[in-house]
């Protein structure tokens, strides 16, 4: 266990990991999983700690470890001179001080920019970073749930093998045709296809074989949850607020992604539901 940050599941591998946790799904509204060990919830901060932070920054990710999060969401898009770096937006216009599409500008451009600029003097010379980068530093840290906005399968793929951290990845995506190239690939990793609707769920079920399904307020529901038990696969769920982390404990969420890192660690905590 890597308890040096707080986090416990980077020292298991993905498959190990995500199938002890996975049998919890059928768990609804119990403390403990179907094996008699202790439920424990997955957490991961949507673009990192972007409340005091940059979001999708290097400052954003380390504000996600501080608050024991398991994974840090990363919003991953491509440059014009082939290079991955991370931006929610096509655009950099709203998180920096420059202007144009990500597509259309090289790294080199990028790195220009201020990332710090709706922060004034918090964060001089921030920089956005590479995937690489990222990579770098959350490894032994911090798990990615990797959002591609924009980037080939075979670019995310290769970086992830340089930086060996294949087994603290997992890819979430609203493209079934995206993940299943992730699959081909590295027929290993841990693929979340947004779940959508129940009659999709056995869709995604027999097509992809997920270890994950993704769900929102639009799809947490429970139809959504009945089908994802049937077929015992776990659902993780986006929330913001204590009522709503509650819902999805009791609905036998798996995992909770939020913008409020701190905040969610504590409630899991107290409740005896994280690390």
């Amino acid at each position: 266990m890597l308890l040096a940050f707080s986090n416990s599941y980077l020292k298991v591998p993905a498959v190990v990991l995500f199938a002890s946790l996975v049998i919890t799904a059928p768990c609804f509204g119990q403390a403990t999983a179907t094996n008699g060990a202790p439920r424990t919830i997955m957490t991961s901060a949507h673009r990192g700690e972007h409340t005091h932070h940059p979001e999708n920054s290097i400052p954003a990710i380390q504000g996600a470890v501080d608050a024991g999060m398991d994974y840090v969401e990363i919003d991953v898009r491509t440059t014009s001179d082939g290079q991955l770096v991370l931006m929610h937006d096509p655009s950099v216009n709203r998180m920096t001080d420059g202007k144009g599409l990500v597509k259309n500008m090289t790294l080199a451009e990028i790195k220009k920019l201020d990332l710090g600029a709706r922060f004034p003097g918090q964060f001089p010379g921030l920089q956005v970073p590479t995937f690489d980068e990222v990579l770098e530093f959350c490894r032994g840290k911090i798990g990615n749930y990797v959002d591609t906005k924009d980037a080939a399968p075979e670019a995310l793929v290769a970086a992830i093998e340089r930086h060996d951290m294949g087994k603290h990845v997992m890819f979430w995506s609203e493209h079934p045709d995206f993940l299943k190239q992730i699959a081909t690939l590295q027929p290993s990793w841990v693929l979340m296809p947004e779940a959508f609707n129940p009659q999709n769920v056995h869709k995604l079920i027999d097509r992809l074989h997920p270890q994950l399904l993704g769900a929102d307020e639009r799809d947490f529901n429970a139809v959504t949850i009945a089908a994802a038990k049937e077929v015992n696969v776990g659902i993780f769920v986006d929330r913001q607020t204590e009522k709503e982390w509650q819902d999805a404990i009791d609905n036998g969420a798996v995992g909770i992604q939020t913008n409020f890192p701190a905040e969610l660690t504590a409630y899991l905590r107290a409740r005896g539901l994280h690390r």
